[in-house]
């Protein structure tokens, strides 16, 4: 369950700079336990994953807006707002099984670490 709430301490920590911070939470934790929790290792490894996909396309549409001298803005902020409430959504979701003991995969993750 830690895995996936440290995702939003990460990036209320980092948000004045984009809230790129928010993989670290669940990277400390997966690294922490991941020998030692079978459980943790899967939804550590989950979590991180997903924060990944969410920071690359944040990313992505930062740099999208900067080539395009801002006029790119009118569409980056509400997909940037948009994916910040999924993602918000997805990781209560995933909270909650994860605190139940029930294992959750989150949708439309690039599955980095496998």
């Amino acid at each position: 369950m830690f895995a996936h709430l440290s995702a939003l301490l990460g990036g209320l920590l980092t948000g004045a700079v984009g809230g790129w911070g928010c993989f670290l939470g669940p990277l400390v934790i997966w690294l922490m336990k991941k020998d030692t929790m079978p459980f943790v290792n899967e939804q550590g490894k989950e979590a991180l994953n997903f924060n990944i996909t969410i920071a690359i396309a944040m990313v992505a549409l930062t740099i999208f807006s900067i080539v395009t001298l801002g006029i790119g803005l009118v569409v980056a902020v509400p997909l940037m707002v948009i994916i910040g409430i999924g993602a918000l959504v997805l990781i209560i979701m995933a909270s909650i099984k994860a605190k139940d003991g029930i294992s959750y995969r989150y949708p439309m993750t690039i599955r980095l670490i496998k």
